[in-house]
């Protein structure tokens, strides 16, 4: 059985997001940042998006600017897994 490490996600006051358990910053806009958890993602939107802090050593992340959603998905299995398992 595989072990999941633990991910947070804190918003404040709309205006700033932390999490925990980030591996990497795939793309980032004022609007939109994209990020790779561990077996899943997570895609931020909002308005004047800045990335305040990011450690890859320490999966830790944090962003400014209005926050106005944040959407997580889980990974999706390579289509030949998913066929022969």
């Amino acid at each position: 059985m595989e072990e999941m490490k633990l991910m947070t996600a804190l918003i404040e006051q709309l205006k700033k997001v932390t999490m925990t358990g980030v591996e990497s910053v795939d793309s980032f806009s004022p609007q939109q940042i994209a990020l790779t958890l561990d077996g899943s993602r997570a895609q931020i939107t909002g308005e004047g998006l800045k990335i305040a802090d990011f450690s890859k050593a320490t999966g830790r992340f944090s962003a400014t600017g209005k926050i106005t959603g944040i959407r997580f998905f889980q990974k999706r299995d390579k289509i030949t897994k998913r066929l022969f398992g």
